[in-house]
């Protein structure tokens, strides 16, 4: 059973002729809010991208920034700016895009502006980009430096416009500020990452693969196979699926037609990890995604998930179903795997706004609710959230709100085989569940090349530390059977804490995918117990070359 993956991908792959396809935009918060904002001013032209389900293809975000008129009187010059950008880009599905450089680098590099080299025939072309991330910096609760160093490489490509192919490596020595040691202490793993190494006094040495092939299986269906993340809703946080959480091994089906977009997601994950020279144990995720574009402003989703295990390495045949509710499979197997139900939805408002949010039913008793007796098995969790663009007529000045709220134990379920997490790592909201949270984003673009970015994250939460190790229902990685209690369950109970994080960050577009960043990273955190109580500053300069910035808020 262990081949079930890739046998299902032959499946769906051999019998067809194949079609037309495309690679997809690799996840990046800053690329996607510059999506986002032209899919709120000009989505209407490019109906079949359905923003909540991520990352994009690349075919539809060329034809979004194609859709907008270069002539406008109402696009700023860094509106423009991005528009160029997104379609250099993704050059090798535009036919707007400068296809050619007047002057590459010792003739063969930088024949366009995306890409360090590229070749392109009549059914092939190839992409191939070197990837750096150089950062240094101090943090004030530890001594010596900060820093990041990470050296890869990208390449992506399609063959006969029919095979789409991509990768990404990288090798990495990091040497985190001391509140990221604190959550690698707790969960014996480094954050977004999977194995890892001591490096040197205080450093980690990780190697990072991402890659994936995809098929255009009709001109309606694409069927994605690798190992990478993946991004549900429109928020800045999302309680469903999250690229928080390390790489996993997937495959994934996307059909479109009509105002539809159905996603089924199948893949295998870790269920724990150590040292140990042997295999880790695994676990299955099953997810569908049903996203309807009611209008080109107006966008509903449904979904569910189910994470289980059966034995050692096997998966249940029976949530290959592609439509039928998993929960109605898991009643007639006599199952207690962990189930979620919920739905998402946006509006996009006037082409200035968007509201959106989610909704997510880990378990629900309606009696319960009513009688506000905080019974545990309650677990819910419900984001609200709203985007307003050109803010007092001021273009490219953004802002975003958004709230969100979990009950405690949400996520956790009765051992590591079903929990809401893949290699020590939540795979919804980074700090678990157990809190409710304030965040405030404001961004700024006055010229083209200079990006201007200020976020405010107050976070309230109950920590299971300090308090003899007790679940209290923040931490995903625990047994719900330890739980503290039965009823009178309230969020952030524990040893209660808020935290505020805020951060500044400044970058400067040397080139295409070419940053300098300076960073300003400010969190105060007081809890109940005053050992747990501190104030930290983090400052760091960076320059990054087709990587999106690390980031941990949690």
């Amino acid at each position: 059973m262990k081949y079930v993956l890739p046998l299902l991908f032959l499946l769906f792959v051999l019998p067809f002729t194949v079609y037309s396809q495309s690679t997809f935009v690799p996840l990046d918060r800053e690329v996607y809010h510059l999506i986002d904002r032209f899919q709120i001013k000009h989505g209407e032209k490019v109906p079949q991208l359905h923003t909540g389900i991520r990352p994009y293809r690349r075919q539809d975000v060329a034809n979004l920034a194609a859709a907008v008129s270069p002539d406008s009187v109402t696009l700023s010059q860094a509106d423009s700016f991005n528009r160029t950008y997104l379609l250099n880009d993704n050059w090798n599905y535009s036919t707007e895009a400068p296809q050619e450089e007047n002057k590459p680098f010792l003739k063969h590099f930088y024949k366009n502006k995306a890409d360090f080299f590229h070749a392109k025939g009549e059914d092939f072309n190839i992409r191939i980009n070197p990837v750096i991330h150089f950062q240094l910096g101090a943090d004030t609760d530890s001594s010596g430096l900060r820093y990041v160093n990470t050296r890869g490489a990208q390449i992506e490509g399609n063959i006969s416009n029919k095979l789409g192919f991509y990768t990404f490596f990288t090798e990495n020595q990091v040497r985190f500020p001391d509140y990221v040691n604190e959550r690698i202490a707790r969960d014996t793993i480094v954050p977004n990452e999977g194995y890892y190494k001591p490096f040197k006094t205080g450093g980690y040495d990780f190697f990072t693969a991402r890659g994936y092939i995809n098929y255009g299986v009709t001109k309606n269906i694409n069927v994605q196979f690798g190992h990478d993340r993946n991004f549900i809703g429109n928020g800045y946080r999302s309680l469903v699926l999250s690229d928080y959480s390390a790489p996993y091994f997937f495959l994934k089906v996307n059909t479109q037609f009509w105002k539809i977009h159905y996603m089924n997601l199948f893949s295998e994950m870790n269920a724990d990890f150590d040292f140990r020279d042997q295999l880790y144990p695994k676990k299955y995720f099953a997810y569908h995604h049903l996203s309807i574009n009611i209008t080109p402003a107006i966008n509903i989703g449904l979904f569910e998930s189910l994470v289980f295990a059966r034995g050692k390495g096997r998966f249940e045949l029976q949530y290959l179903n592609p439509v039928i509710f998993y929960r109605s499979i898991e009643q007639q197997l006599g199952s207690e795997d962990n189930a979620l139900l919920g739905l998402d939805f946006k509006a996009n408002i006037k082409r200035r706004g968007q509201v959106y949010g989610q909704l997510i039913l880990d378990e629900f008793l309606l009696s319960a609710v009513r009688s506000r007796n905080g019974w545990w098995a309650n677990k819910q969790a419900i984001q609200l959230g709203a985007k307003y663009l050109d803010v007092a007529g001021i273009s490219n000045l953004d802002i975003q709100g958004e709230f969100n709220f979990i009950r405690p134990y949400t996520y956790q379920h009765e051992n590591r085989f079903t929990n809401y997490q893949h290699y020590q790592q939540p795979l919804a909201h980074p700090v678990g569940a157990n809190l409710y949270e304030f965040i405030g984003v404001v961004r700024y673009q006055p010229i083209g090349r200079l990006f201007l970015a200020g976020k405010a994250i107050y976070t309230k939460y109950g920590l299971d530390e300090g308090i003899s190790g007790l679940n209290w229902g923040t931490n995903v990685l625990k047994d719900y059977n330890s739980r503290v209690q039965e009823y009178g369950n309230t969020i952030a109970q524990g040893n209660t804490t808020s935290l505020l994080h805020l951060d500044f960050t400044a970058s400067w577009q040397i080139r295409h995918n070419m940053f300098f960043d300076l960073k300003q990273i400010i969190r105060r955190r007081d809890s109940d117990l005053a050992a747990y109580t501190n104030n930290t500053a983090v400052s760091s300069v960076s320059f990054r070359w087709n990587i999106p910035q690390r980031i941990h808020e949690f």
